[in-house]
């Protein structure tokens, strides 16, 4: 899977959370849903991406920018 591609679904993924417990949990949780979109327009317009910074110090991405979950295969 490329690493864009598992950028999107997580951004989704943390989305429909947010607004799932602020729809059952507390309001306040919108806050998280802000945090979210903000970070994607920084995202978009710096071109850095902090879960992307993650994975590729764990070395879950390789050079083909393809995600390899539990560190990239040995060759």
């Amino acid at each position: 899977m490329k690493s864009e591609s598992f950028i999107r679904i997580l951004a989704g993924v943390m989305i429909l959370l947010s607004v799932a417990l602020t729809r059952y949990v507390d309001a306040r949780w919108w806050f998280f849903t802000a945090f979210i979109g903000l970070n994607l327009i920084q995202s978009a317009i710096t071109g850095f991406c902090p879960p992307t910074f993650v994975l590729d110090k764990l070395g879950w991405i390789d050079a083909d920018n393809r995600i390899h979950f539990g560190g990239t295969p040995r060759r």
